[in-house]
């Protein structure tokens, strides 16, 4: 039975210290690389030490972390939106369904507390149940159709109830948009006749207007002609009534060609020869 001697062992003892050095190298990168931590922009950092949160708020940024024992939790302090469906019943009991939209943001300097109390899920656990609560409250104190019509004074009052209910949880609501109002079908039918007959009363009330304009102009166009008439009454004198006569016996001599007619239908017109006669030798003598 033949021996293997080991011929280089200076040879295998700085193979193993480079394996060593490789080891080092790469459990120090690894270790390095867990010793640093990011926070994004639009959040704020909190460390987490063997499940336990520190108080000690990170900006975005890099940070230090004890690597394998500190991990970070990043906290979301942009504007977020929550959506939620509520139904409930106005001031006369019509059922309403209502679909709302919450902008909110956390407070930076009360993302230890918020997280701490409540958790991640502080959407589900604590805004959306608000939300539903006061939707009901505040649809409540509407009639149906105020509703519809003042919707902006609904989201107000629904904002304002909001933002006190969430301020215990340091939940700030920027903004309540009502998305949506949905009624029964035979409310729905009722507002639509209700329109119908307001546009035909509408309608009825600009055609008596537009008769009594018509009347009154009318009545401004007859007193007019009335005034016109009188005042052409009161221009005609005795002479102009005498010219007149003048003129259409002038225009009778004119046409007359000096022969009476056989047959008439009607009256011949009265012709003054004694004005001519009278006139005739005057304009001889001249």
């Amino acid at each position: 039975m033949e021996t293997v001697v080991n011929q280089n062992p200076k040879k295998n003892t700085h193979a193993g210290r480079i394996a060593t050095i490789i080891v080092i190298i790469f459990v120090l990168a690894i270790v390095g690389m867990n010793s640093f931590t990011q926070v994004q922009f639009g959040h704020v950092g909190l460390y987490k030490t063997f499940g336990k949160l520190n108080e000690n708020v990170l900006r975005p940024g890099i940070h230090l972390k004890v690597p394998f024992i500190q991990s970070v939790i990043q906290v979301n302090t942009q504007v977020a939106k929550t959506e939620t469906d509520t139904t409930a019943s106005s001031k006369d009991l019509q059922p309403v369904s209502t679909h709302v939209v919450v902008n909110y943001s956390v407070n930076e300097d009360s993302a230890y507390k918020l997280m701490n109390n409540i958790g991640g899920s502080y959407d589900t656990i604590v805004i959306n149940p608000a939300v539903q609560e006061i939707v009901k409250e505040v649809t409540a104190r509407f009639q149906a159709e105020e509703l519809i019509s003042i919707r902006d004074q609904v989201a107000g009052k629904i904002n304002e109830e909001l933002t006190k209910r969430l301020a215990a949880y340091d939940l700030t609501v920027r903004e309540v948009n009502i998305v949506n109002f949905n009624f029964s079908d035979a409310f729905n039918q009722s507002i639509e006749a209700k329109q119908v007959a307001q546009q035909q009363a509408l309608k009825a009330s600009n055609d008596l207007k537009r008769i009594e304009i018509e009347a009154q102009q009318k009545v401004a166009q007859a007193q007019a002609e009335a005034e016109s008439l009188k005042l052409k009454k009161q221009e005609v004198t005795p002479e102009l009534v005498q010219l007149k006569q003048i003129e259409v016996q002038e225009k009778a001599v004119e046409k007359w060609d000096g022969h009476l007619p056989q047959v008439t239908g009607g009256a011949t017109p009265f012709i003054d020869i004694q004005s001519f006669s009278n006139s005739t030798p005057t304009s001889a003598g001249q």
